[in-house]
């Protein structure tokens, strides 16, 4: 019998369409199937409902936006109560009128929706143009306390943050959830696309080693974009325990569901044993706050 410290995660990986129903349709299955197999937690990707539209500066995308709750919380709010599963979804919000936000909503195994954390790191790179369509988040960095874990939830960009890690893990989080979209740009893959991966799972897995807790990152697959340049997701999505070792792995170009368990006792065990909690001088960090620390 399982530890009743122990929590089955499932990682739905996809490849996603143009069509949002489709992709709806394709979560669900996807939640069933780790739901059969054991999952509690089941998570998925980042903006899941669509093709990564960021790839453009296109208005027409904003149409694709929802609120949060809405339609998408509803739908997966009743799949969650009939599976007693905990569901973490990314989802494309409107807030208001030209206020648009990449947020993740949380429903607990009973259906009920529990909140939202809004990505509070905005890219702005070549084909990752989120800054014209995501309003930084201003809800802060939560945690959600679910049936069967303290889940903090983070998003992309933010899991290159150890500040966010760290403020996600000291409100309490078992789980460090990250609903993710990266990806290499096809014609530098040969090239940088093997360390630009490892340094991606490197910076997560250091946060569950820094803090004391499981990592759960969640990445699409597939092709998006032009034919000749676009994105190439690079899949791939893992859970680390509390030592950063990755309990689990999935492919790089194929939808694959994962479940893993965690053993949530490790965290006590890490924390005690590896007493970086303990041992912050809280006192000294108060620079952290300033953009550089220039010595003039």
């Amino acid at each position: 019998m399982a530890s009743p410290q122990e929590v089955s995660v499932g990682l739905v990986q996809m490849r996603c369409t143009a069509d949002p129903e489709e992709n709806m349709r394709k979560a669900l299955a996807g939640i069933r199937q780790a739901a059969d197999r054991g999952a509690q937690v089941v998570c998925l990707q980042e903006l899941f409902r669509s093709l990564y539209f960021c790839q453009s500066e296109d208005y027409d995308n904003f149409a694709l936006a929802e609120p949060i709750p809405g339609p998408s919380t509803e739908t997966l709010s009743a799949v969650a109560a009939e599976l007693n599963v905990v569901i973490v979804a990314g989802l494309f919000e409107k807030r208001a009128e030209g206020i648009y936000h990449n947020t993740a909503a949380v429903l607990d195994a009973d259906g009920r929706y529990l909140g939202k954390y809004r990505k509070m790191h905005i890219p702005d790179d070549p084909l990752y143009y989120e800054k014209f369509y995501f309003t930084p988040g201003d809800l802060g960095f939560k945690v959600f306390r679910t049936r069967y874990a303290n889940i903090g939830v983070l998003v992309c960009w933010d899991q290159w943050y150890p500040e966010a890690a760290r403020l996600t893990a000291l409100r309490g989080a078992d789980l460090l959830v990250y609903p993710t979209a990266i990806g290499w740009h096809p014609g530098e893959k040969d090239t940088h696309g093997g360390a630009q991966h490892s340094s991606w799972e490197v910076i997560q897995r250091s946060h569950a080693v820094a803090n004391g807790c499981h990592v759960v990152s969640i990445n699409r697959t597939g092709h998006e974009g032009d034919a000749d340049g676009g994105i190439e997701f690079w899949g791939q999505s893992f859970v680390a325990d509390t030592s950063g070792q990755v309990l689990a792995r999935a492919a790089v170009d194929r939808e694959e569901t994962l479940v893993v368990s965690c053993d949530l006792s490790r965290t006590a065990t890490a924390r005690t044993h590896w007493p970086f909690l303990r041992d912050r001088r809280i006192d000294a960090y108060g620079e952290l706050t300033r953009r550089y620390i220039d010595e003039e």
